[in-house]
């Protein structure tokens, strides 16, 4: 063996040894994955044997195998937790100096609420779970700007994230996805509200139903469509005629950025049912209505959707009628005959009568025959009986009646 190489081994040897006697518990040391098990990483630091990283000291979060975690040929940092030459154990975390580094870092994004990624590593009862160098917590009223029932698909997820609470001596972070996704929504509502103008018709998707209406997005802002505003007829439930998802043709009704609201209305996005009125109806036509309201003075009957027509209480029935209610009841189906309709005025005159026979007259009871006219002066003695008792005129008269003979 020559000289030289024998001094570089003993240098290799000195090397050694320096590093054995340098290294102790606490060491921050740099090495190589160089195998994997299930519950275990093997790291190369140039030691005359390899350190091994627990599962538990890959992250800060719960792993099911350490290749969650790490790759092999990974250029890993990592602390000493102990060390034993008797039993060759050199046990190392990696954890403890990734916590180490992010706190500076989580404060910084802390300190400048700004947005970075992070990737969900579990799904927790109350929300997900993220390694940030420490552990954080995204609960689950934060990870949305709607409520989510179930989570379990959201593990491997990438989210845009801030912190939202952070605690080093407790080792606490919050992390929210909501908070990003609020501020994206409220810069996006100003930017579409100053570019929505009153008149505007647009589509728009049901977002939501309420008992009071639909909110429908209209260019990632919702804008609302009140009950009365969804039908030209009368809609009792917005769940009656819309479901969530739907397209819908939306005119923009009102716009109050300071307030951020959008008043949208679907049937006026629609042609108005009198617009259409004059082409279905005619005067003489005879169609079939309901019975919408019953006044004093007769009965208003919808021939269409939006378009109603009054029976005057004189056109109801060919028989008298007190009052409407005697014949007729609200939400009853009736024939009607077009006496004349006005589509400007929005009027139309209506008649149930004609659309019905009008009765036979009843016949008159006949006037008892009175007789032949008795000329008094030339049969005096005519008889008048009265009940059983008979007198001539001339017994009763004679006497009086020869004066004027």
């Amino acid at each position: 063996m020559s000289e030289e190489t024998r001094n570089q081994e003993a240098a290799e040897t000195q090397d050694q040894l320096d590093q054995i006697v340098s290294l102790k518990k606490g060491d921050t040391v740099k090495g190589t994955i160089v195998k994997l098990e299930d519950n275990q990483a093997y790291v190369s630091i140039g030691y005359k044997y390899d350190g091994v990283i627990p599962v538990r000291e890959l992250s800060s979060v719960q792993l099911d195998s350490a290749a969650d975690a790490v790759q092999v040929g990974q250029e890993v940092e990592c602390k000493v937790v102990s060390i034993n030459d008797d039993k060759e154990s050199l046990v190392l975390s990696k954890r403890a100096i990734d916590a180490e580094k992010s706190w500076d870092e989580l404060e910084k994004h802390f300190a400048d609420q700004d947005t970075f990624e992070i990737t969900v590593a579990d799904v927790v009862k109350g929300g997900l779970v993220a390694d940030v160098g420490a552990r954080g917590f995204i609960p689950a009223s934060m990870v949305e700007r709607h409520f989510v029932e179930d989570f379990s698909d959201y593990k491997g997820r990438t989210l845009r994230v801030k912190v939202k609470e952070l605690d080093r001596e407790n080792n606490k972070v919050i992390l929210s996805q909501k908070d990003v996704l609020e501020e994206e929504f409220e810069a996006n509502k100003q930017k579409v509200m100053a570019e929505l103008q009153e008149g505007q018709v647009l589509e728009g998707t049901v977002q939501r139903l309420t008992q009071f209406g639909a909110f429908v997005d209209v260019g990632g802002v919702d804008g609302l469509v009140h009950v009365s505003e969804i039908a030209w007829n009368h809609v009792d439930k917005p769940s009656d005629v819309l479901s969530e998802g739907e397209q819908v043709r939306v005119k923009v009704l009102k716009v109050d950025p300071e307030k951020g609201k959008i008043s949208l209305s679907i049937k006026a996005a629609q042609p108005g049912p009198w617009e259409t009125a004059a082409d279905k109806f005619n005067t003489g036509d005879v169609v079939t209505g309901e019975v919408k309201r019953l006044v004093s003075f007769g009965a208003f009957v919808e021939l269409a959707p939006g378009v109603e027509g009054l029976v005057h209480i004189s056109q109801i029935s060919h028989k008298h009628i007190g009052t409407p209610q005697e014949v007729l009841k609200e939400g009853q189906e009736v024939q009607v005959k077009i006496l004349d309709i006005n589509v400007d005025e929005k009027r139309v005159s209506l008649s149930i009568k004609e659309t019905e026979e009008a009765p036979a007259p009843s016949p008159k009871a006949e006037k008892p025959s009175k007789g032949p006219k008795i000329d008094l002066k030339d049969n005096p003695n005519v008889s008048l009986n009265n009940q059983g008792m008979s007198v001539t005129l001339g017994e009763r008269f004679g006497d009086k009646l020869s004066k004027f003979k």
